[in-house]
């Protein structure tokens, strides 16, 4: 079975879709932020911090990489997972849906909860005029690998409407 890759700006609820989505398919979960966590022991901010953007993006593309060639699971991926070319390649070959938001509604929910240890700033600049310049940037490379564009609505909404799509384009296909 093809993985299902839900891609989007960072609070575009990849995770908290990701997970009801894998418990309404009984199917295994994956974070790939998460999971940079876990294998490096490290907070993405502190290997950004002490490594850079190149060594975390390098590594995060390792995760993406493994976790391709297992199949079968919801992958909830990080938010500039698709600024290398060979991810958005991967991407496109699973099922991959882009979860898009207002950037007005990211910035508010990054300013509620901006978990700053697994949401490094991108730009140092505020949270809205960071939202909008890096989601104008991604929204092309998100667009070239999604299969389906999903705007925000409620979390059992989108689930239903990934499902349907999964079972549209065809788990196999």
């Amino acid at each position: 079975m093809k993985n299902i890759y839900l891609i989007g700006p960072r609070a575009s609820g990849k995770t908290t879709v990701g997970k009801a989505l894998a418990s309404t398919l009984d199917r295994p979960f994956v974070d790939t932020d998460q999971a940079f966590v876990e294998q490096f022991d490290q907070q993405i901010a502190d290997c950004v911090k002490n490594d850079g953007w190149d060594v975390f993006r390098k590594r995060e593309s390792d995760i993406l990489r493994t976790l391709s060639g297992k199949g079968g699971m919801v992958v909830a991926c990080g938010g500039g997972i698709v600024l290398r070319d060979a991810n958005r390649q991967i991407l496109s070959r699973g099922i991959t849906i882009y979860l898009l938001a207002d950037p007005e509604v990211l910035a508010g929910r990054l300013a509620k909860d901006p978990i700053e240890a697994q949401r490094p700033s991108l730009t140092g600049k505020s949270i809205t005029d960071e939202v909008q310049e890096v989601l104008s940037m991604r929204d092309p490379m998100y667009r070239e690998c999604a299969h389906v564009v999903l705007h925000q609505k409620g979390v059992d909404a989108m689930v239903r409407e990934i499902a349907d799509t999964v079972a549209r384009i065809g788990e196999n296909s």
